[in-house]
C-alpha cells in the first residue's frame, strides 16, 4: 500500500498529529502486532490530546497570567493568608464560572491575592473556560478606548471569561459595577491597608 497519498489526506484534513503518529507507527514493530482497532485508537489519541495541548496552550496565551505558573495544586495554606482549603477546591471545580458568580479576593499585600486569582484563572483555562488577567488600570483603559472607537461591545464579550484584575477603585466603580451587574464570571482582588 502507498502511504504518501494517505500521509497528503490526513494532512489536507488537519490532522496532523494523527499522521505523524501513523508514521511513528509504520516504524514500530511492535505496533504491527496491534489490531487495527487499537491501533486506530492510538491515532486518534494523539490527535485529541495533540489538539486539547493546543488549546489550552492558546487559552493560557490569551489570558496572559501575570503568574503563568500559578495553580489550584500548588497554594500554600500558611495561617497568614488565612485561606479554607475546602473553599479553595470548591473554587477549583468552576462552578462559579458556570453558575455566573464573582469572587472576591481581599487582604493585605503580599499575602498571595494575585497567586491566587491566577492559579483559579489557570484552572479555569484547564477546564476549557477562556480567562483574562488585567490590572484594572489597564483595563480600564482599554475600556475607555472601546467605548472611544466602538470595539466596546466585542471586548465586553471578551470578559465572560475568568476575569481577573488588581483593583485600585477611585474613578471608574461605575465600569466595575457595569461588568458585575452582567454576571460575569469575575475574580476581583483588593488590597487592603493594614492598621
Amino acid at each position: 500500500m502507498l502511504n504518501e497519498p494517505t500521509m497528503d489526506k490526513l494532512k489536507a484534513l488537519k490532522l496532523d498529529a494523527m499522521a505523524v503518529a501513523w508514521a511513528e507507527q509504520q516504524k514500530s514493530a511492535d505496533i504491527a502486532k496491534l489490531a487495527f482497532d487499537e491501533r486506530l485508537g492510538l491515532l486518534v489519541d494523539a490527535e485529541c490530546v495533540f489538539r486539547e495541548n493546543r488549546r489550552l496552550g492558546r487559552l493560557l496565551k490569551e489570558a496572559k497570567l501575570k503568574l503563568g505558573q500559578a495553580c489550584v495544586e500548588d497554594i500554600d495554606y500558611p495561617p497568614k493568608r488565612e485561606l479554607d482549603k475546602a473553599v479553595v477546591r470548591q473554587l477549583a471545580t468552576c462552578r462559579w464560572v458556570l453558575e455566573h458568580q464573582s469572587i472576591t479576593v481581599t487582604g493585605p499585600t503580599g499575602v498571595g491575592k494575585t497567586y491566587v486569582a491566577c492559579a483559579l484563572a489557570q484552572h479555569a483555562c484547564r477546564r476549557g473556560f477562556s480567562a483574562m488577567y488585567r490590572r484594572a488600570s489597564r483595563l480600564f483603559d482599554e475600556l475607555t478606548l472601546a467605548r472611544a472607537d466602538g470595539s466596546y461591545a466585542r471586548l465586553f464579550g471578551k470578559l465572560t471569561g475568568a476575569l481577573r484584575f488588581d483593583v485600585y477603585l477611585n474613578r471608574f466603580v461605575c465600569i466595575l459595577v457595569e461588568l458585575l451587574d452582567l454576571q460575569f464570571r469575575t475574580v476581583i482582588t483588593f488590597s487592603i491597608k493594614c492598621c
